[in-house]
């Protein structure tokens, strides 16, 4: 068993018992995850539970300035089991990811504004951390960094590409 496997999943798409482990290390204000994700939604919608995907922060807060306020909002969520929910809202409106939008997100969801950013959202940041220090040890340099079963994907981010490589053997 691969050591990303071992570590905890905490932002799992798809069925937990899933044999394929799509590991996305990723930024949420990232133009090119935003385009991965409705790929690897489909990549894991039609896997039949086959597959997989788990998520971890590698935010890339010196080129997106919101990703790691945004990091620490979709863990907010995250504590409330809404993760996946601030992941879908900071892909579809990358381009309002600061704190008064995150607030409104969260007010939205019936969050607690101010548990997803500012002050109380620190409490977060050692789990963003631990992500994006494991993104470090695996060579993650940039986003989307993919990991199949703990091997890098270096292949094309497509539905057929991602499928032929998650497939069972014959």
């Amino acid at each position: 068993m691969t050591e990303t496997l071992v570590e905890p999943l905490r932002h799992v798409y798809g069925s937990p018992d899933a044999v394929v482990t799509v590991l996305e290390y990723g930024d949420l204000e990232c133009p090119h995850c935003r385009a991965a994700a409705p790929v690897l939604r489909a990549l894991v919608d039609g896997s039949a539970g086959h597959v997989r995907l788990v998520w971890r922060h590698f935010p890339l807060f010196e080129v997106h300035p919101h990703a790691l306020t945004a990091a620490l909002a979709a863990e907010a969520f995250a504590a409330h089991g809404r993760f996946w929910e601030l992941h879908d809202e900071a892909f579809a409106h990358q381009d309002r990811l600061a704190d008064p939008d995150l607030r409104r997100y969260a007010a939205a969801a019936g969050i607690d504004p101010d548990d997803v950013v500012g002050d109380r959202a620190q409490r977060w940041a050692p789990a963003v951390e631990a992500d994006y220090l494991a993104g470090l040890a695996h060579g993650v340099r940039g986003t989307p960094t993919l990991l199949i079963d703990g091997t890098p994907w270096t292949g094309p981010l497509t539905l057929p590409a991602l499928t032929a490589a998650t497939a069972s053997p014959a």
